[in-house]
């Protein structure tokens, strides 16, 4: 029997809009526990392939009737085996289109604020992976900020809205996914620019992006200021956008604040953390709307599916930024650290362009939730 697939994009519409979806996962127990897909209104069933291979008729008690139903695999195979299954007995059942796999790669395009000059902002949300990067459009000129490493997406994007892309940013040297800067920078002739403090050990050419530098897109002047606040790495660069937006990188998030320790230099940088976070984000102006470079938890996504609040709201209500104590501070952000991230150190290294893993590779040491926070 044929069933209806369900592609990334269509879930992510789901989780945006607020929809009721009921999951049965049959990825195994221990990847369900490390990763699922979330929504507000999302119900879950956990029951590993394995375990059905004989047919569903143990688990049919435990499916809803009146809502729809989306199987979930690691890559598909498995889900349309199991879909069918269900559709046998009469429910409204589909499957994931590519499996996990296509949830962690999908992107979702918002646009997040008017630039003066008729400019754009767009944020990318990275949905099933909590990665965000941005484009910054003006005239006809594009400059993208932490890309992910699905380059076609954006340089696609730039090509329906009529920009060229001129500059490439990242703001830290990643650990939790595969940055696309230097790659789209090699596929469209644009600037590719990286902290150097952050580029020692790198194999490529780079423009070093450094404090109080600015990028100007477009005719029409929309300037992009780099600010140096390092703590989650020791190169971490912020951008204050048009004097209206402040992309923060993995130094601050909505719910939490950057973890310190990807390096192995959590003692040594939670200084740095403290200084960006409580005296150089200080004297920004609080009306600045903050954009980071990950989010952490599906409640941190705005009623339009983009991520983001204004400095002065996260100064009222982030927990992170309200510890007087600085021994204090120093115990949260050492001690309390979730476990870090799949295959990080690999990560690093082909952001180095030490390694030069293949597309497979590269997906398999991205799987999973992004950890960049501290909880």
């Amino acid at each position: 029997m044929l069933v209806k697939s369900m592609s990334a994009k269509e879930v992510t519409r789901k989780v945006i809009n607020k929809e009721e979806l009921f999951i049965l996962d049959v990825r195994n127990e221990g990847d369900f526990a490390d990763w699922k897909i979330e929504g507000k209104r999302f119900n879950h069933l956990n029951v590993p392939y394995f375990d059905l291979i004989d047919g569903v008729e143990g688990i049919v008690d435990q499916l809803p009737e009146n809502k729809e139903i989306l199987v979930v695999c690691a890559k598909e195979g498995s889900s349309i085996m199991v879909a069918e299954m269900v559709a046998e007995k009469g429910l409204n059942v589909s499957y994931l289109s590519g499996g996990m796999k296509s949830w962690s790669e999908y992107l979702e395009p918002v646009k997040v604020g008017e630039l003066h000059g008729g400019g754009e902002l767009f944020q990318f949300v990275r949905i099933g992976k909590g990665c965000l990067s941005y484009m910054v459009v003006s005239n006809g000129e594009a400059a993208i900020i932490d890309s992910t490493r699905m380059t076609d997406v954006y340089i696609d994007f730039a090509k329906e809205i009529g920009a060229t892309i001129t500059h490439v940013f990242d703001t830290h040297l990643h650990a939790d996914h595969i940055s696309g800067g230097r790659q789209i920078a090699e596929q469209t002739g644009a600037t590719y620019w990286l902290p150097p403090k952050d580029a020692e050990e790198v194999t490529f050419e780079y423009q070093a992006l450094e404090d109080g530098n600015e990028v100007k897109i477009g005719p029409t002047t929309i300037t992009i200021n780099a600010l140096y606040s390092p703590g989650h790495t020791i190169g971490s660069t912020s951008f204050v956008v048009d004097e209206k937006y402040l992309l923060s990188g993995d130094i601050l998030f909505i719910d939490s604040i950057g973890r310190p320790d990807l390096a192995g230099m959590a003692e040594d940088w939670v200084g740095d953390l403290r200084e960006s976070l409580y005296v150089r984000y200080k004297e920004l102006s609080d009306k600045l709307v903050v954009l980071p470079a990950h989010f952490m938890i599906i409640e941190e996504l705005n009623e339009d599916g983009s991520v983001a609040a204004t400095l002065g709201t996260l100064y009222a209500n982030n927990h992170g930024l309200n510890i007087e104590d600085g021994d204090i501070f120093r115990k949260l952000v050492t001690e309390n650290l979730p476990p870090q991230p799949n295959a990080y150190q690999e990560i690093r290294q082909t952001n180095m362009g030490k390694i030069n893993p293949d597309d497979e590779n590269q997906r398999e040491m991205e799987i999973g939730p992004n950890r960049c926070a501290v909880r």
